[in-house]
């Protein structure tokens, strides 16, 4: 079974920064697009950022030039490098690998899709 384990989500003061984690298998993380999608309480899941095996890489415009998003191929692990938080920025953050990603990265959707539990991130005014 695919797992995607997600941490690094908290309360952080606007202005702030955070860095999420995303640790899955090795067979996963290096055959497979990888996104961040957040979900904020009566919204859709949204984009925020997605990685090819090539390290190309897509940032949604609500968060270019304050987000990063990066892969560690040594230990299997993507990351969310978060700075400049705004209240705006709080949602549940999700790690996806597959499908979903590989559509908002421009690669074949015909692939399984695979989610985190998600991880939540609340940014105070």
């Amino acid at each position: 079974q695919v797992q995607l384990v997600e941490s690094g989500g908290g309360l952080v003061p606007a202005g702030g920064s955070l860095r999420l984690s995303c640790a899955t298998s090795g067979d996963i993380f290096n055959t497979q697009p990888l996104g961040w999608y957040r979900q904020a309480p009566g919204k859709q899941r949204e984009l925020v950022a997605v990685i090819a095996t090539s390290d190309y890489s897509v940032v949604a415009d609500p968060v270019k030039g304050r987000f990063a998003i990066s892969r560690d191929n040594a230990n299997n692990v993507l990351y969310l490098q978060m700075n400049s938080l705004k209240p705006e920025d709080t949602a549940v953050y999700y790690c996806n690998a597959g499908r979903r990603a590989a559509q908002d990265i421009g690669l074949s959707p015909s692939r399984p899709d695979y989610w985190g539990q998600g991880t939540q991130v609340t940014v105070s005014s």
